[in-house]
């Protein structure tokens, strides 16, 4: 019987973790802290600058096409840095945040300069979140928020866009491109015609990529879906690599430990958590010249 406050909800982000790890997957989507209630958030440089550039550019697609850049980009991320700097973002020297900054406003600059589809027309769907029933018979949800929808007039048709901080490709087995295309199809009338990345980072144009197949895609992330089910349903979520953990599972263990530091709360109500590399990683604080 289906029932979206019962139903697993699965996303790209959630499926990846349990492939990489279900331990990892298991305490990023499901643990909650006995003692808060809530779930537990790792903030990590990388990851904070891909929420300050996100936001950004995701902030374009609520507004009309012609008033797009009328706030200057820059101001924009100005205030987005603000929500990560320091602590909250994992940045424990000025020296690591002031680079990571430095990418974040050349990533906006990159965007002024060459606005591409930013200028265009977008089609933004009206869903905080949006969702289908991948399986109302296994009571399966599949969730994610696509980045862009670049919008085609003269054939009524939509082209998926995702905006790529990270200076690494997408790999070619990445599961990403078939759930936006799942959802872009099922949670919205246009058709989809198109989908490319834009490696933020390194490119002034988008990279085309291929559309994968809705059929394959939808029978591929259901037959996951349906294992992670199983495995929450036994309450079974072991970590492939033992009890040691894996790069994917121990820094959330870290967390568990006490050994990471809170530094508040997302828009979620998840507790936020940094882990501060020790001295030994950083090196000595002065030398002797």
């Amino acid at each position: 019987m289906s029932d979206k406050y019962t139903a697993l909800w699965v996303s790209h982000s959630s499926i990846s973790a349990f492939l990489q790890c279900p331990r990892a997957y298991y305490l990023k989507n499901i643990y909650k802290d006995p003692k808060t209630g809530h779930k537990i958030k790792l903030m990590s440089p990388p990851l904070a600058l891909g929420q300050a550039v996100h936001e950004v550019i995701e902030s374009l697609s609520e507004i009309k096409t012609d008033l797009r850049f009328k706030e200057p980009l820059l101001d924009k991320f100005e205030s987005s840095w603000k929500k990560i700097s320091g602590e909250k973002g994992g940045f424990f020297d000025k020296e690591t945040e002031y680079q990571y900054k430095k990418r974040g406003e050349e990533m906006i600059r990159r965007v002024v300069n060459n606005p591409g589809p930013l200028g265009e027309l977008a089609v933004k769907i009206n869903m905080d979140l949006p969702y289908y029933w991948l399986s109302e018979d296994d009571n399966i949800i599949l969730c994610g928020k696509i980045d862009w929808l670049k919008y085609y007039p003269d054939t009524n048709s939509v082209e998926i866009i995702d905006f790529k901080t990270s200076r690494h490709e997408e790999g070619e087995d990445s599961l990403q491109l078939p759930i936006y295309n799942l959802l872009v199809n099922h949670c919205q009338n246009r058709e989809v015609t198109a989908a490319s990345y834009w490696y933020l980072d390194s490119s002034d144009e988008l990279t085309p990529k291929k559309l994968p197949d809705l059929k394959e895609a939808e029978e591929k992330i259901l037959k996951i879906a349906k294992r992670m089910k199983l495995q929450k349903s036994l309450g079974k979520f072991d970590c492939p690599a033992g009890e040691a953990g894996c790069r994917a599972c121990r820094p959330f263990e870290s967390v568990l430990r006490g050994e990471a530091e809170f530094v508040g709360n997302d828009n979620f109500k998840a507790d936020v958590y940094v882990l501060n590399k020790s001295s030994k990683d950083r090196g000595e604080d002065s030398k002797i010249l």
